[in-house]
């Protein structure tokens, strides 16, 4: 065990702002480190000491993994957390960290190559019981008969995949025999100039699927938990919009298979921190696509629903401890949704930096709101247009969109645009409110 007495967040807004109180609660100083642009953000003015890194564009700042390690060694840090984003899921900087001496708040740089590689992480899932998708069992190879007998055996529509792909780049549908040869080689090249690995793989393509997650911790000794699953279909361009907790209509039978299924896998693999295994659901059917070893930004809705401080489990674990609870302590109360504020234009989705004039944030029973800003805060135009996530919670799922409806009623933003006005609308919508809605739908909905 290592004591963690000062952490270094790498990283900036509200995710920088929410590990800074998570180490506030753990009594554990805190050295925030900043571009030039973002001197005046939250958490750099609270945090204990703070570190400029670099100019605004994030390769010469937030990238730049010599300037953290060096500003960890002068301040004289114990351990970096790297938030969400960024450098979260960099192997080479999980490494780096913890040859320099740090503690890298998360898992071993071995663990996030295995699950960065998607074939190497759907190998692994399979091996552990986790269920996925029909697929080709690893990277497609230069024998085009035996591209083409696969896609036959899976049956199609079937999806091109790059393996080091992520953030819905590095993929394309094909819907028919004639295409698949001439997909692959041009997925194939975009893979390599995007990713640097012109890996590719296929899987079944599901139609009308949803997007749901299970949330696990572990703490790398054998003590590991699920923390339920999260719904996050509600995207726009593979970009989550709204998420909640726990998923509508899944039978508990197969939410607990599914759980202990990941739970399972993080042994397999030995596991240490916060993660999330995410899946397409479709048809009563679970299938694993990818597993992200961070904390993610829809974490608060987990927290809601269990009451367990996801964040302050990753800062402990990190520091060599032991989970302070098993599967079975963990208790599931009641339904909680998230939306993401971003500073942009509800319309065209454009970008929408600027001076925020006068910012209210929602309050009132089972309101959480995370967020960075504060009246006089400019968005600068180089990073993430997230500036705050509204978080509501209920004894029910319609009691916490009631919330949710009232909460978004009282966000006040002014001085930028925000895309507040599309979930107003989003929380009233006679489809979403049934629940269930697919991957697909919120495209469908803004086509209309």
């Amino acid at each position: 065990m290592r004591t963690i007495e000062k952490v270094l967040i790498a990283n900036r807004g509200e995710i920088a702002l929410r590990v800074l109180r998570a180490c506030k609660e753990l009594g554990i100083k805190t050295v925030a480190v900043h571009s030039t642009a973002d001197r005046d953000l939250m958490h750099v003015r609270l945090a204990d000491e703070a570190v400029c890194i670099g100019p605004a564009a994030s390769a010469q700042s937030y990238l730049n993994i010599p300037a953290i390690i060096s500003a960890a060694e002068v301040t004289n840090a114990d351990a970096i957390h790297p938030g969400y984003g960024f450098l979260a899921e960099n192997a080479d900087f999980a490494e780096q960290v913890e040859r320099s001496g740090f503690i890298f708040i998360g898992p071993t740089a071995d663990t996030i190559r295995l699950m960065g590689d998607k074939v190497s992480a759907i190998e692994a899932m399979k091996k552990a019981g986790v269920p996925t998708v029909p697929g080709s069992d690893g990277p497609l190879t230069a024998d085009a008969d035996r591209t083409l007998e696969i896609a036959r055996r899976i049956g199609y529509p079937v999806i091109v995949k790059a393996a080091a792909g992520g953030g819905g780049r590095g993929m394309r549908v094909v819907h028919n025999e004639a295409a698949l040869l001439s997909s692959v080689q041009v997925t194939q090249s975009e893979a390599a100039a995007a990713f640097g690995s012109d890996v590719v793989y296929i899987e079944k393509y599901l139609q009308r699927p949803r997007h749901v997650e299970i949330q696990v911790l572990a703490d790398g000794q054998g003590g590991v938990v699920h923390l339920g699953d999260r719904d996050c279909s509600l995207q726009r361009r593979h970009q989550k919009v709204i998420e909640e907790a726990p998923a509508p209509g899944i039978p508990d039978e197969l939410r607990q298979a599914v759980g202990e299924s990941c739970v399972n896998a993080c042994k397999t693999i030995g596991y240490r921190g916060a993660g999330t295994f995410e899946f397409l659901y479709e048809d009563g059917g679970f299938y694993f696509i990818e597993m992200n070893t961070r904390v993610q930004v829809e974490h608060p809705v987990t927290e809601m629903i269990t009451g367990v401080d996801i964040v302050r489990e990753q800062i402990r674990v990190a520091g060599g401890e032991a989970l302070g609870f098993e599967q079975d302590d963990i208790t599931f109360t009641g339904h909680a949704m998230e939306c993401r504020i971003n500073a942009e234009d509800p319309q065209t989705f454009l970008p929408s930096p600027g001076k925020i004039k006068r910012f209210h944030a929602p309050g009132g029973i089972g309101v959480r709101v995370d967020s960075h800003i504060y009246d006089g805060y400019t968005v600068p135009p180089f990073y993430d247009s997230l500036i705050a996530k509204v978080i509501t919670h209920g004894h029910d799922r319609a009691t916490a969109m009631k919330r949710m409806q009232r909460a978004l009623d009282e966000l006040v933003v002014e001085g930028i645009r925000t895309n507040a006005a599309l979930h107003r609308n989003l929380v009233r919508d006679t489809s979403f409110l049934a629940g269930g809605v697919s991957i697909h739908y919120l495209e469908g909905l803004l086509e209309d």
